[in-house]
Formats: structure tokens, sequence, C-alpha cells
């Protein structure tokens, strides 16, 4: 409760913090359908503040920064959308049902298991159209310069293989970076053999043009906390320290209990890639990139002097067998990932 009340400091008419040297940052990982995790956590968040201060508060006005990665930069992008009379697009209240109404359209259960692996060894297990709809549908025109507080979504270009950061504060410096929220979201969440690659292009005043060639930001940031922590300092010339709020989207503990050097020892590439209804390779990546972000987040939060209570980082860790997976979006599946955040904010808030 201690960091509801440090977040009951910001003004939420202003967006701006009490101290305006503390810098508010909410950072949303990556995890496909997981993504109602985090959502159901954030309507928890954004109800405890509009009982500090009114029904009309919601989280773009608290953060200086939200960042999101792939589901989480989905999310991002709803919180921070200017809707009518300038406020949020979404309530964090309406994310969930949007979880619980699309995904299964967005990740469709029609395959069995063997004829669905087989169809994503040769191309994407799902085509996107849904989902690129959807997003078109609810983002419209809306450029990156428009949200009502920044954002910051990382994606990787391909073809430069260089990671390309999405960030309001960059994109009204400059033009060229300055896309659509809908390109930005469909770029962030084209996750490698689940969604194809995506492509656009963007033009400044100046007919320059720069070409995209995108694939999910969780291969850069999937816990993008420390890309918006360094946003962040670009956007503000002194830095007093940072309040920030990091949502996971559920982690499994699968790695620890299943593999082993002995095992991995005789592993070819196959099996680094599919071993045991999961993806050890990644698996393995996944939780080394976590551990090093919480690292690095403590060792600069002590550095700029910021109170290490000033960090919340909220992960629920047990997920197993279809809970661990990204695309399973039964009925079933989605209730148990909205249970599960329920019992993890009460220990968090």
């Amino acid at each position: 409760m201690e960091n509801l009340t440090s977040l009951g400091s910001v003004s939420h008419e202003t967006g701006n913090p009490t101290d305006q040297h503390l810098i508010t940052i909410l950072s949303i990982d990556g995890g496909g359908v997981r993504g109602i995790i985090p959502a159901t956590i954030l309507e928890f968040l954004e109800a405890q503040l509009q009982k500090l201060d009114g029904e009309d508060a919601q989280l773009a006005d608290y953060f200086d920064v939200i960042a999101g990665t792939s589901t989480g930069g989905l999310v991002t992008a709803m919180l921070a959308a200017p809707g009518d009379n300038n406020r949020p697009l979404f309530a964090a209240k309406d994310i969930k049902p949007f979880y619980l109404e699309n995904s299964s359209k967005i990740f469709p259960q029609r395959c069995g298991r063997i004829t669905g692996l087989l169809k994503s060894l040769v191309q994407p297990k799902y085509n996107g159209k849904y989902l690129h709809r959807i997003i078109r549908k609810n983002l419209g025109g809306t450029r990156l310069h428009q949200t009502l507080t920044n954002i910051v979504i990382p994606t990787f270009d391909i073809k430069n293989l260089q990671p390309v950061i999405f960030s309001t504060n960059e994109a009204k410096q400059k033009p060229l970076l300055d896309a659509r929220l809908s390109d930005v979201c469909i770029s962030t969440s084209a996750a490698p053999t689940y969604l194809p690659a995506y492509y656009f292009e963007n033009s400044d005043d100046q007919h320059n043009v720069r070409r995209f060639n995108l694939i999910d930001g969780g291969v850069v940031a999937n816990n993008p906390t420390l890309v918006a922590m360094s946003q962040a300092t670009k956007q503000h010339d002194s830095c007093g320290g940072f309040l920030i709020i990091s949502v996971g989207t559920g982690s499994s503990n699968k790695v620890e209990k299943s593999y082993s050097a002995k095992k991995a020892a005789r592993w070819g590439v196959f099996e680094w890639l599919i071993k045991a209804g999961g993806s050890p390779i990644v698996e393995i990546f996944t939780h080394a990139s976590a551990t090093m972000v919480d690292l690095h987040t403590a060792s600069v939060l002590e550095a700029v002097g910021s109170d290490e209570n000033n960090y919340l980082r909220i992960q629920e860790d047990s997920l197993v067998g279809k809970s661990s997976s990204v695309d399973v979006a039964t009925k079933g599946n989605l209730k148990d990932f909205g249970n599960r955040a329920k019992s993890t904010e009460k220990t968090c808030f």
C-alpha cells in the first residue's frame, strides 16, 4: 500500500509528481494471452487510485511513462491513447473484457497438437488478420505523439538487425518515428513462429520515408522497465529518483524442475527448440533476461538514490502446463489467469 500512497501524491489532473524530480513508470511485460494477468492487476490498481482521488482518475494520469512489450504494448496503447473528451481510450477495467472477448479469435484453437506443430515448422502458427483488424479498429489513425502520457514500446527490425524503440517523446522530435499506434502495436506483437513479421512505412512532411521490418519487442526487452528508465532520463534534465511498478505476465518454474546439464548435453537443435511441450532455449532466455532486468534496475535505482521500495515487481511465478503458454486461449485457461492475478494482487497492494 506504500506504493499506492506514493502514487496518490501524483496529481491526476496534471500527470506530474508532487516532487517534479521523481519519475513515475508503469512497465508491462509481453506474454500473449497471459496479458490478462496484468490487465486484472491494473484494474485493481486503478480502482484503488480512484478511491484516493475520485472516479475520474485513470492510470495514464499517474505515470510519466507507461512502457509495454508485445501484449504489454497493446495494453500500454489502450491505457494512453486518447478517447472521448481527451481521456484514455480504455479504462483499466475494460482491458480484461477485451482479452476475454478477442483472445480466442486472435489465437483460434483449431489444430490438434501435432498438426499445429507441423504447421508452425513452415509458417506462423496464426495469420494475425483478426489481431490486425481489431487493433486498427480501436486505435484508428492515432499517432504516437498524441498519447496522453509518454509511452515506450520496443520492437526489433530484422532487416537492420537493430532494436527500434517507439516512444511519444522520440516521436515529437523525430517525425519519421511518429508512427500510427496501430502499426506499433501490430509490430511489437509479431512474435516469431506465432504471428507474421510486420512491414510498414512512415513519412514526414518533407516526404522522407522510413521503412520498418519489425517483429516482437520481446526479443529486445520482454520486461521493458530498463528501456522505460532510459527513455525517461532523456526526457527529464535531472532525475531525483524513480517510482516504478513493473507487472509481469506470469512465469513458470518448469525450467528448474525439468532441465539439467546431463540432459541438455545430448540435445541437438530440435531439442533446444522443442522439448516436453515447451521451448527450452526460449524459456531460458526469458528467465535470464527477466533476472538481469531486476538486477540492473536495482543498480540504477541505487545509483540515483531511489529507495528500493520505489520499485515494485509483480509476477505470478507458478504457471505450469497450458497456463504457461502464450496462445492457449481457452475459456478455462483465461479464467485461470484472472484467478491467479487476483491472488497475486492481494500480496502486492
